[in-house]
């Protein structure tokens, strides 16, 4: 599928065998969502602009190079939280943007509660997060949010996937880039994805 892809790195799939555990305790399951988050980081940024910069080595003067664009981070409220700390350890300079959405619960439509944009987006390779892909309504509105401010530059991760959601969101915006660690095998007649993780949000926060 063109702008979808799957990355099968042997970590990636070991700690999302974790990560998905009904037993995974939350302390344990924020630290896997932020180590997971960081390892796709390496993939989805893999074609990122670079550019030549000259610096002083101890021995000599060196030309190396360094990311070439501005990158900003646009969080879906509340679990992709949990991924916001690999992000600003990896690209400390990143700006960190949010959507809050919540998902009524009888249309699974997203309703729209706050939003908060770097003011550069537009200017921005941005890369939007949810650890979760699963009816797509959530990620199809946040993107039309960004790309409302101007964003043109988008990517949007997933930890996980439903073939339903991959598709509502390709539909939407087919100039999005999708990456996920996994495309589960569909989405149950409440919207959750099977095999899924639960409710992200609640096993990050310990909330149930």
């Amino acid at each position: 599928m063109k702008n979808f892809t799957v990355i099968n790195h042997p970590l990636i799939r070991h700690k999302l065998t974790q990560i998905r555990d009904k037993d995974t305790s939350h302390s344990d399951f924020r630290r896997l969502l932020k180590e997971l988050t960081g390892f796709m980081l390496y993939e989805v940024m893999a074609d990122f602009p670079m550019r030549e910069v000259e610096v002083e080595t101890p021995l000599e003067r060196a030309t190396c190079l360094e990311l070439g664009c501005e990158i900003s981070c646009v969080l879906i409220l509340r679990a992709a939280l949990g991924m916001e700390d690999a992000f600003i350890e990896l690209v400390p300079e990143a700006r960190i943007g949010h959507v809050g959405l919540y998902r009524n619960e009888e249309t699974l439509e997203p309703v729209e509660y706050y939003v908060k944009l770097p003011k550069n987006v537009a200017e921005s390779a941005v890369i939007v997060v949810d650890p979760m892909l699963a009816t797509g309504n959530s990620a199809t509105k946040a993107l039309d949010i960004v790309k409302k401010h101007g964003a043109k530059t988008i990517k949007f991760v997933s930890l996980v996937a439903a073939p339903e959601g991959v598709a509502k969101l390709t539909k939407s915006h087919p100039d999005v880039s999708i990456y996920t660690a996994s495309l589960d095998r569909c989405l149950n007649e409440k919207g959750y994805i099977m095999p899924g993780l639960g409710d992200a949000g609640d096993r990050l926060f310990g909330t149930k």
